[in-house]
């Protein structure tokens, strides 16, 4: 018999009653029913009961057995009592009787439990990160995980794409976030980068005739943590492809990423429309350039609405040069106690409020006021037919601007009694990000938003450069690689109206995918640089290597890159990034189990040349 053992701890069944066997594992759980000892040992692939009584030879040394020690034992297969079988486990219908008992792994105390579904700080769980993956969650989170990539990496060589790997040390390149630098020892005072994303060196890949290339790759970026982002690394399907457009490159992502989203998603449906939705128009129906097409809503401009209105806070915003007004319509939310609730919202997030309009039906007092009667009189009217309980817009801005405007707006937006709508006003850019979330809240809330099934969107059309508020500065707003639309003449005029072959994924409100048409021309790459403040010196010392590739005969080309740390998060229907990661950093950027970052050695130091300044 093998040393270890004979099965895992998920393979026995009815078959093997009357056979000797050998399992290894941990103790899950321990139950002492009346004399005899209940053990539930596990192991990666699942759970086997096994007992022990008096009569055994090491029930003495069962008894010392406490929670989470890793032991062999050796048993006898018995049928379970049909009264005792457990059909929610693929053992449940046996049980071991244990006759040999070695323990190869004492437990100290524990720091968490692995048995059950206890929170513990996200301290403790990252600094015992080994202990918190035993769980069964996080042994099936990472088990997704390891079978998503496997199925990407099959697919992508099932549609003729090659894996190739690219070098982790490599030069700084500006990705829209920080390197992380690594000095050279045998070249002091200089510094290696890890790579942000294989951007240049794909590229490459596609200068040198290869015409389908993928790699599951590691990216490193030293970014701000936030609860779908590590601070540090992550990993990417990238690929790239020659001779292609930017349908070309959704025409072949989409089946990839439909196809996992179908295999791990647990039966929830995969929509098979992907619309396409320019930068713009994603701004302004949803507040942002990822969203959430299960929520219905869809915001409006309503400006016209507003303009010389008797709502004076709106009336004189609109006479600025940049300003709007816009509607996020809440259907089924005309209350005023939600609408309450939503002003309250946005005064959270740092706005004075958010006006309401919501509509229902006449009541007898506004009608009575309105046409200068009792209600008595006009209780009689209705019971006589005269009057007819019609519809009417409540709250503080329907009252400043008047039946008319409100109705207009009430069609525009194709509400009904029982609805509101919520209004934001300002440059869009003041209120775009909080509107957006508002938009999630509402459909929340009014339960408006279909959380079992996958809604993807293709965002294009991204401009190419954004300017700083501040100094006016132009940098590029995306991929400083990508072809801008119109080629070199586009880039002849205000940098701010060019827009680049860049485009997105997004999925539930998430980024999944990002990528481009690729600048492969070598006078268009070096006038787009321009316009973001690099000279051609500076682009030639930057990127040799692509504007050296470029002289001779560069295809045209593009890709994308997908996060599978985003997949894999959205699959396992979990809203931090790090619990589909086997070992994350925590919010500061710190490996608690590896203590990480770390002082050097003066040896270290001195080796490299470098003298850590103190900070003050």
């Amino acid at each position: 018999m093998h040393a270890f053992r004979s099965h895992t701890c998920a393979a026995l069944t009815k078959s093997n009653v009357g056979e000797t066997v050998r399992l290894s594992g941990w103790v899950h759980r321990i139950r002492d029913h009346g004399g005899v000892l209940f053990v539930d040992l596990r192991d990666h692939y699942g759970m086997t009961q096994v007992l022990c009584d008096p009569d055994s030879p090491v029930f003495a040394e069962v008894e010392k057995l406490r929670s989470e020690w890793c032991v062999r034992i050796d048993g006898e297969v018995k049928a379970r009592d049909e009264s005792l079988i457990n059909a929610k486990i693929p053992t449940g219908e046996i049980e071991v009787f244990i006759l040999d008992l070695e323990v190869l792994g004492a437990s100290d105390e524990l720091p968490l439990i692995v048995f059950g579904d206890q929170e513990y700080p996200e301290e403790t769980r990252l600094r015992y990160r080994y202990l918190d993956l035993r769980r069964e969650a996080m042994q099936r989170n990472m088990t997704l995980r390891s079978d998503v990539v496997s199925s990407i990496r099959r697919r992508m060589w099932d549609i003729g794409f090659r894996e190739f790997q690219t070098p982790i040390i490599t030069a700084s390149s500006p990705e829209g976030a920080r390197d992380f630098l690594v000095p050279s020892r045998q070249h002091p005072g200089k510094f290696y980068a890890l790579p942000q994303a294989p951007q240049q060196f794909k590229q490459l890949i596609m200068v040198s005739g290869f015409d389908k290339y993928f790699q599951v790759a590691p990216c490193f970026r030293d970014e701000d943590p936030r609860a779908d982002r590590s601070p540090t690394d992550f990993y990417q399907l990238d690929m790239e492809m020659s001779f292609v457009e930017q349908q070309d490159v959704f025409n072949t992502i989409q089946p990839v990423i439909s196809g996992i989203f179908e295999e791990f998603g647990g039966g929830r449906t995969v929509d098979a429309d992907w619309p396409h939705i320019s930068y713009r128009d994603a701004a302004l129906w949803y507040g942002t350039d990822k969203p959430d097409l299960r929520n219905p809503i869809k915001m409006q401009d309503v400006s016209d609405h507003f303009r010389g209105s008797g709502f004076a806070i709106f009336a004189k915003l609109l006479e600025q040069e940049g300003t709007e007004v816009r509607a996020i319509p809440a259907p089924t939310g005309g209350s005023r106690k939600f609408c309450d609730r939503m002003n309250a919202f946005a005064q959270k997030e740092g706005l004075p409020g958010m006006g309401y309009i919501f509509w229902r039906k006449q009541s007898p007092d506004s009608i009575a006021q309105e046409q200068g009667i009792t209600v008595k009189e006009v209780n009689a009217k209705i019971k006589a037919g005269e009057i007819t309980l019609g519809e009417e817009a409540a709250g503080p801005l329907a009252k400043n601007i008047g039946p008319e405007r409100t109705e207009a707006i009430r069609q525009q937006l194709g509400l009904e009694v029982g609805d509101a709508a919520f209004f934001l006003g300002g440059k869009p850019q003041a209120f775009e990000t909080v509107a957006g979330k508002a938009r999630t809240v509402i459909g929340d809330e009014l339960g408006l938003t279909d959380k079992d099934r996958f809604a993807f969107a293709w965002i294009v059309d991204f401009p190419m450069y954004e300017a700083d508020e501040e100094s006016g500065k132009v940098d590029f707003s995306h991929n400083p690689f990508s072809m801008p639309q119109g080629g070199l003449e586009a880039l002849q005029g205000d940098p701010l109206d060019v827009l680049g072959y860049q485009y997105d994924l997004s999925c539930n409100g998430y980024e999944l995918v990002s990528g481009a048409i690729r600048n492969h021309k070598l006078d268009i790459m070096i006038k787009a640089f321009e316009l973001a403040g690099y000279d051609e010196a500076e682009v030639r010392k930057r990127f040799g290597g692509m504007v050296n590739a470029f002289q001779y005969g560069a295809p045209p080309h593009g890709g994308c890159a997908a996060g599978i740390d985003r997949i894999v998060m959205l699959l396992a229907d979990t809203a931090n990034i790090r619990e589909v990661i086997m070992f994350p950093m925590n919010q500061r950027a710190e490996d608690l189990m590896m203590d990480a970052p770390s002082d050097p050695t003066s040896d270290q130091l001195m080796e490299l040349g470098l003298r850590v300044i103190p900070q003050e």
